[in-house]
């Protein structure tokens, strides 16, 4: 059944067209509708890599199959994963393949957190950055001591609130959201690129 104009689920869909379609709001600090743009979707995979010197985009489509397989990885964390397909890139240097990065969305209160995370080639998470924050308050997350906190985590951590991801107190809700979207953004790239790579 189609999601309603204005769900959650329809606002998911349309947050990556946004942020590719409206990429003057970065020169903003908040647009009409409440929205913060703290990165394009052209300056989010240098902002995890910032070494590299070329990217590849590839959109995975997001079929049940991938559907499940996100879902046993993430577990027991409950990400969205409903999005139509993941936003992703190769990061190269020198013309190798030194990892990949995602964009992914969480709903924080109430609104989708969209935010770009990077891993590397052993499947640990490189850096994540803040993109897209539409909440009246909470984005103490786009912060580097917040976001510092998800390096070199894999999907064998928790990466949970409380227990190696601390709270941000006024941001409780977002913090919870990074911390699923993380495990989410893992696990996306171990299914698309690292299991492919290592041949399992």
């Amino acid at each position: 059944m189609a999601a309603a104009l204005g769900s959650p689920r329809w606002r998911l869909w349309l947050s990556p067209l946004l942020a590719v379609c409206l990429p003057a709001l970065a020169q903003s600090a908040r647009a009409q509708d409440g929205t913060a743009v703290y990165l394009t979707v052209e300056q989010a995979p240098k902002a995890v890599f910032p070494e590299a010197d070329q990217f590849e985009r590839k959109d995975i489509p997001v079929t049940p199959d991938l559907g499940r397989r996100l879902r046993q990885l993430v577990s027991p964390a409950k990400p969205t994963i409903w999005e139509p397909f993941y936003m992703t890139f190769v990061a190269r240097k020198g013309g190798e393949v030194i990892g990949y990065a995602v964009i992914c969305e969480e709903i924080g209160k109430h609104r989708p957190i969209t935010f770009i995370v990077g891993v590397t080639l052993d499947g640990r998470v490189k850096d994540a950055a803040l993109m897209m924050y539409r909440e009246p308050q909470g984005d103490e997350v786009r912060h580097r001591g917040f976001l510092a906190q998800f390096a070199g985590k894999t999907l064998s951590n928790p990466i949970m609130q409380h227990q190696d991801i601390r709270n941000v107190s006024g941001a409780t809700l977002s913090v919870r959201a990074m911390a699923r979207g993380v495990r989410k953004a893992l696990a996306v790239i171990l299914t698309a690129y690292l299991q492919k790579s290592s041949g399992q």
